[in-house]
């Protein structure tokens, strides 16, 4: 594979592509602040996709459309001709090169960008902000270059990657939302800053609101009836002792709680919001058993420990997301691309996992990769965070060879 990257380095097609992305390096990064500088809480992405379908079509992409979940598509490439590895045409299954649109961050919280030295900050500069401006720097020198690739090259910006969003984007664009997507020879995420890492392994999660709802009542004169809040408690406890599991790591965390009305009232409803994790699917399906047994648990405890005659109270299990495990196998051609670009670029590849758009083909039997998007990000997912552009353009260029490998240049 270091060969094949070897002679893409080598084309001209791809040199004056790299020749694009480094001259146009530095309105790459302006692009990247203004499209952070766009609110896009998951869930109210419009204004930047809207940008983006702009961008898009600026670049020269072929039918740039919004699909009915908020997605931003275009195209380019699928030409036939000889030398086109493993391509199909225009008719071929697409590779598919993703960034997605949503940040953590809610509609309160300022999202402005500010310059100090070489660094840029403000909230989600990274998380995605640069993979966006990485996507749309790919398409502007794939098509000013005239880069002619077998397949089809569709490039996408996803809503509903963050959170709550429940990988809703990509679920669709994979199940019909656009025709060219729908089956992609190959998909490549681009995901905050970074240029070692490539993230084979999708990171799966089960996300639950757990409520626990009973009689309620004055604190004193009500005492004794069974107490949701106490449950929450005794569930919480009991999840904080289940035993950690390291091969594969897998984990169960209490991530928010809350319930009642006042500091004199027994409430009648508490809840406890659970993550769970894990990179294989049988040992988060396994801890999946185990979490519910615990639940349970704590209700019986609570029950039992009522006054007599007094109604039990109700555990309620209520999923709110459920994001795949899997893994593009390391041997894989995609996976070998991306350590062989990573290296080739003068970087010490790193196999890492992560939970990102990629999780859904890899779980589909997709191949599929997430890679940074080039210079040096932190404080991800916090107010701080921040961007630096050290060689930033390397990011780009990474993603755009793996991306032409998989699809096959003409």
């Amino acid at each position: 594979m270091e060969q094949a990257i070897a002679r893409l380095l080598a084309h001209e097609r791809i040199r004056a592509a790299r020749r694009h992305l480094e001259g146009t390096d530095e309105v790459t990064l302006a692009r990247q602040a203004a499209l952070s500088a766009i609110p896009a809480p998951t869930g109210a992405e419009g204004a930047r996709a809207a940008r983006v379908a702009e961008l898009f079509r600026d670049a020269g992409l072929r039918d740039v459309a919004v699909d009915a979940a908020g997605n931003v598509s275009g195209w380019t490439g699928g030409e036939r001709g000889e030398g086109g590895e493993g391509g199909e045409g225009d008719a071929g299954a697409p590779v598919l090169l993703a960034a997605h649109l949503d940040t953590v961050f809610g509609p309160d919280v300022n999202v402005a960008v500010a310059r100090r030295g070489a660094r840029l900050e403000g909230p989600g500069i990274s998380d995605n902000a640069r993979g966006l401006a990485a996507l749309v720097a790919i398409a502007e020198a794939l098509v000013a270059a005239r880069v002619a690739t077998a397949r089809p090259i569709v490039c996408a910006a996803t809503v509903g990657e963050e959170g709550a969003g429940d990988l809703r984007g990509v679920k669709h664009l994979l199940d019909g939302g656009s025709p060219r997507a729908r089956r992609p020879a190959a998909f490549i995420a681009l995901d905050g800053a970074g240029l070692e890492r490539v993230v084979h392994r999708a990171l799966g999660s089960k996300r639950y609101r757990v409520s626990f709802r009973g009689p309620g009542g004055h604190s004193w004169a009500a005492f004794g009836v069974a107490n949701p809040a106490n449950a929450v408690g005794r569930a919480a406890a009991l999840l904080a002792d289940l035993p950690a599991a390291s091969a594969p790591r897998t984990t169960c965390a209490v991530v928010g709680l809350g319930g009642g009305t006042g500091l004199n009232s027994i409430p009648r409803e508490a809840w406890l919001d659970l993550d769970l994790r894990s990179e294989d699917a049988r040992a988060l399906a396994q801890l999946d058993v185990t979490v519910r047994a615990a639940l349970d648990r704590a209700a019986d405890d609570e029950n039992r420990r009522r006054l007599p005659g007094t109604p039990p109270l109700r555990a309620e299990l209520r999923c709110c997301g459920d994001r795949p495990s899997g893994a593009t196998p390391a041997s894989h051609p995609l996976v070998q691309a991306a350590l062989a670009a990573t290296r080739a670029l003068g970087r010490e590849p790193e196999l890492a996992a992560a939970s990102t758009d990629a999780n859904v083909p890899i779980a589909l039997g997709i191949p599929a990769i997430a890679l940074g998007a080039g210079g040096r990000g932190g404080d991800a997912h916090l107010p701080t965070e921040w961007y630096e552009n050290d060689q930033g353009a390397l990011g780009p260029l990474r993603a755009l060879l793996v991306a032409v490998a998989a699809a096959g240049i003409v």
